[in-house]
């Protein structure tokens, strides 16, 4: 098929005597020439550096261009890489020696402000760390857990999807279920729980995530199906296991919700006695019971009479210590 071409016809008026102000061919021409002559000597587009800006324009275009410098919150002499995680110390390594003994200590510090309760430094620390290393999955996650532990869930979220697509690991599902609920969607927190990446976590991943997904069960008011989905694992939890307070806080929380509220202080009172670390407020609550209730904190036996029981309704900050730059899992 041949292509459709423009009719000829008739050239359009004035094209032959080109009265538009430039002359005929050979006016033109010598117009050219002197212009030509022009620069030779100097003129307007002719000689060295013609065309380009001047320095005072540069220094103005490379002021507006440049970004304000945040100034970094001071690193104390003692807050150095080698207070870290082994495998956050790996994943510096990817930085010149300078900029990662740099994140490093703002790293530290992050940790040691978020044991102290001072969110606010700890934010400073965080996003300077951010800004020298963004590309790195660690420092990511740790300005996530700062933003979670601000309770400033969307950022906390936002921080924690990079994190894990940076490192490929679904280690943050707990914190990222548990951050749903914070957002007001605990309905999604029990879909992340169900997926296929949640079947693949470590065994401490999995009972944080049972925890999240406890309280998450409470929130939508499904009592009985919290109590349910913890009971074996505070059934089973043993002093000795880092989450057994946690556990049996969240399965004693669970009972109470379900209205079961003898049970509920039995496991109030296990969770007392092995929260060591005092991760809960078992105590407290046994505190404002009518009933006096004995705690033996060393003792590794069940409180004689309590029937260590699973766990119950996962407290919103459960897994706060994972992700901390001291203690990362």
């Amino acid at each position: 098929m041949n292509q459709e071409r423009p009719v000829s016809g008739p050239r359009p008026e004035g094209r032959e005597r080109r009265d538009d102000g430039r002359g005929r061919r050979g006016e033109r021409r010598g117009r050219d020439d002197g212009a030509r002559e022009q620069q030779g000597r100097g003129g307007p587009r002719g000689g060295p550096g013609a065309g380009r800006p001047s320095r005072a324009d540069s220094a103005d275009r490379s002021d507006v261009r440049r970004p304000t410098r945040i100034p970094e919150p001071p690193l104390p002499e003692d807050a150095d890489a080698g207070g870290l995680d082994r495998s956050l110390r790996s994943e510096l390594r990817t930085l010149s020696k300078e900029n990662a003994e740099g994140v490093g200590g703002h790293l530290v510090m992050v940790g040691r402000l978020l044991d102290a309760e001072d969110y606010e430094l700890a934010l400073a620390h965080a996003e300077a760390a951010a800004r020298r290393a963004g590309r790195v999955a660690g420092v990511r996650e740790t300005l996530g857990v700062v933003y979670y532990r601000r309770g400033e869930w969307a950022k906390a979220l936002a921080e924690f999807r990079t994190a894990r697509r940076l490192s490929g690991s679904q280690h943050l599902l707990p914190l990222m279920a548990d951050v749903e609920r914070g957002l007001g969607r605990p309905e999604r927190a029990v879909e992340l729980a169900a997926s296929p990446e949640a079947a693949r976590l470590a065994a401490a991943e999995q009972v944080e995530l049972a925890i999240v997904v406890t309280g998450a069960r409470a929130d939508l008011g499904q009592h009985a199906a919290a109590v349910q989905h913890i009971e074996r694992l505070a059934r089973a939890s043993t002093a000795r296991q880092p989450w057994a307070a946690r556990v049996r806080y969240a399965y004693a929380s669970a009972l109470e919700g379900a209205g079961r509220v003898d049970e509920a202080q039995e496991w109030y009172a296990s969770a007392a006695e092995v929260d060591v670390n005092g991760e809960t407020d078992a105590a407290e609550r046994l505190g404002t019971s009518d009933e006096a209730w004995v705690v033996d904190l060393g003792d590794d036996d069940p409180v004689e009479g309590t029937d260590r029981s699973g766990a119950g309704t996962a407290s919103r900050h459960a897994g706060e210590g994972r992700g901390r730059p001291e203690n990362r899992s």
